[in-house]
């Protein structure tokens, strides 16, 4: 095992994952609580996965299609995102959309967080997300100043925020994530595009696949890195 870390331990799961989160003011209720972070170390088979690169990146931007879900439980919670810091450093800073089973049905809601403050969620009627829709997350850094855009590119609306956070700069990543260690159902995959580090493309950047673990029971496994240096897609195996 290396030094890095921050890869959330599937133990502390059933104690923190959802009672830890909290809304902030301001930001709009909703039924997902995708939980707070927790340390762990860098390694395939924890509860997220996907591609992660090592060094003090800028930007890190991804698109992906937002993946229709079937609840097979109400504990299924998922999320794609990208961000800076996550793996080798103490804090991360993210956005993505969430994808909520407690209610029986998938829920969908758009997110950031700047770890270790809890989760900020947007209200689903000033940005919606349904199955089908694109969207593109982008996360820029100028010292410790983070902007981090998310973009639904077929509902054409764009929510920014920009926060500050004194961090390590360690790594940045296109990941999917469960912090209840459990997925829906998803035919077909996640599927992610225009992965750029600094504007590189992800292959270019000294990537590490990370596959993540679905309830011990099944792995999410980022395939082959697309001829155009940029696209992945995560699949249950």
């Amino acid at each position: 095992m290396s030094s890095r870390s921050f890869r959330r331990p599937l133990g502390l799961l059933a104690v923190g994952a959802f009672a830890a989160a909290t809304l902030v003011a301001g930001a709009g209720a909703g039924p997902v609580t995708f939980g707070k972070h927790f340390h762990g170390n860098h390694y395939s088979g924890g509860n997220w996965g996907g591609y992660v690169s090592f060094g003090s990146f800028t930007t890190a931007t991804a698109g992906w299609t937002e993946p229709a879900a079937t609840c097979n439980s109400s504990n299924d919670l998922f999320a794609p995102w990208v961000g800076i810091d996550g793996d080798g450093s103490s804090s991360v800073e993210q956005t993505g959309v969430a994808t909520d089973c407690s209610s029986g049905s998938p829920q969908y809601q758009a997110w950031y967080e700047m770890y270790p403050a809890a989760p900020v969620y947007y209200s689903a009627s000033e940005a919606p997300v349904k199955a089908g829709d694109h969207i593109t997350a982008t996360v820029t850094r100028s010292n410790n100043s983070y902007k981090l855009d998310l973009k639904n590119d077929t509902q054409g609306w764009t929510k920014t925020t920009t926060q500050s956070l004194n961090a390590k700069h360690s790594s940045a990543e296109a990941i999917i994530e469960s912090p209840s260690d459990s997925y829906p159902a998803i035919n077909g995959g996640v599927k992610f595009d225009g992965v750029k580090f600094d504007g590189k493309n992800l292959a270019d950047t000294s990537p590490q696949g990370l596959n993540a673990d679905d309830g011990g029971s099944a792995t999410w496994t980022p395939g082959a890195i697309g001829s155009d240096g940029q696209s992945f897609t995560m699949t249950r195996q």
